[in-house]
């Protein structure tokens, strides 16, 4: 490794912070970590979540009421984060609420692409029964991400 590869710093301008509006434990401890980076930084953070269409059984996905509920719930989880963080003392704090199958794809594949993050921050024990592939989605988010990855206990 050369000497000039170890004096430049490595800095994270955008943080992306995945929450799960039925897990308060896990996404609380993973803001509390996210919230100190963007605070003590003065980095962008991004507060990202996603309705799952999975979430939505048969019935209701028939009425668009419902679906429009469901939607609006996750934008207020969304939007009690984003107030919270600017409340103790990020300055550049973006709501980002996503819809589609799978939380980890949707994550991946539309997420990281739009927001652009340099490092992304999530919960160690969300699970969703749902999922493809069963366990906690900040482990698969580590493995598959194309980015820097700190999964929160």
């Amino acid at each position: 490794m050369e000497n000039q590869a170890v004096s430049d710093p490595l800095v994270y301008r955008r943080v992306l912070l995945t929450v799960d509006e039925d897990d308060n434990t896990s996404s609380e401890r993973a803001f509390r970590y996210a919230l100190t980076l963007a605070r003590d930084y003065d980095v962008t953070l991004g507060i990202a979540s996603v309705m799952e269409s999975e979430d939505i059984n048969i019935f209701d996905s028939l009425t668009p009421s419902k679906i429009a509920e469901k939607r609006a719930h996750v934008e207020q989880v969304v939007r009690e984060y984003v107030d919270l963080a600017e409340q103790n003392g990020a300055k550049k704090v973006e709501p980002l609420v996503y819809e589609g199958g799978d939380v980890d794809d949707v994550i991946l594949e539309q997420v990281i692409p739009d927001f652009n993050p340099d490092l992304l921050v999530t919960g160690a024990d969300t699970e969703f029964s749902h999922s493809k592939i069963a366990g906690a989605i900040g482990p698969r988010l580590a493995r598959k991400a194309p980015i820097s990855v700190i999964v929160v206990r």
